[in-house]
């Protein structure tokens, strides 16, 4: 359904940009704050996603989890205690799209080793019960699941910066309205498709009854981040454990300047 900056990479850059990168924080200590870890499907071939880099093996998927459950127990935190503050290093998982594989597969382990989650659905996809993708009756399996928070990724996976007053309002009120009909939950979590938002989109997502926004800028959030802008760090499908090790120490964090930062938008 996406996808962002990957996509745009060729691999000898992304291989020297890292290496430099890397090299230059050789202490190897973590960066401080909240990281949001964002995987997309486990083993579910994605029409668009030309590269491969959002279909993760379930072989390296789990190798991912282990090591969190292992190395970073205590680092583990659900979504919805998001506050930006406390100054350590913090991790919370979440999921784009609302893969059907999220509930057949990653949940399974995810329960397993006691790692909350969150998902955040299309919920078009959901009521036209589209192939590959949750329908109303895993999507109100997965959230009974202890650990589990849903969250919306809205009707259409629309660019919302794109749409009109209207057309954003049906967006983001509806697919929120839907999934707490659908599961009887309150739904306050929104990862923004495509990365896409501005201060129009995201003040309009608070006055819908979101709290939490997870856009796609590659980085960790330090204390005081606005909750409804969180960075997030994108895994790919190609992504080792040592590679995944980096990633959560901020070594790949310098693709941050590729892109704008939403909260620094008028």
């Amino acid at each position: 359904m996406k996808h962002g900056l990957a996509s745009t990479i060729a691999p000898q850059a992304l291989r020297a940009a890292t290496w430099a990168y890397t090299h230059f924080r050789s202490s190897g200590s973590p960066r401080q704050g909240l990281r949001v870890l964002m995987y997309h499907a486990i083993g579910t071939p994605i029409e668009d996603d030309t590269r491969g880099l959002y279909n993760m093996r379930f072989e390296q998927f789990e190798s991912h989890m282990r090591h969190l459950s292992g190395c970073w127990k205590e680092q583990l935190m659900p979504l919805r205690f998001v506050a930006c503050e406390g100054g350590n290093a913090r991790i919370a998982v979440t999921f784009d799209d609302g893969y059907l594989d999220n509930l057949t597969v990653a949940a399974p382990l995810l329960v397993d080793l006691e790692i909350p989650f969150t998902v955040f659905v299309c919920t078009g996809a959901v009521a036209r019960r589209q192939a590959g993708f949750l329908g109303p009756e895993e999507l109100r399996e997965l959230a009974g699941l202890p650990g589990v928070q849903i969250g919306s990724h809205s009707m259409s996976h629309a660019r919302l910066t794109l749409c009109d007053d209207h057309q954003l309002q049906e967006e983001l009120a509806g697919s929120k309205f839907y999934l707490e009909d659908l599961i009887g939950q309150e739904v306050e979590s929104l990862s923004y498709p495509h990365g896409d938002v501005d201060r129009r989109v995201r003040d309009v997502a608070y006055k819908v009854g979101y709290r939490i926004g997870g856009t796609s800028r590659f980085d960790v959030n330090p204390d005081g981040r606005d909750p409804l802008l969180l960075c997030r760090t994108d895994i790919w499908a190609c992504d080792d454990l040592p590679i995944f090790q980096q990633k959560l120490r901020g070594d790949w964090d310098w693709n941050r300047w590729r892109a704008t930062d939403p909260a620094s938008v008028s």
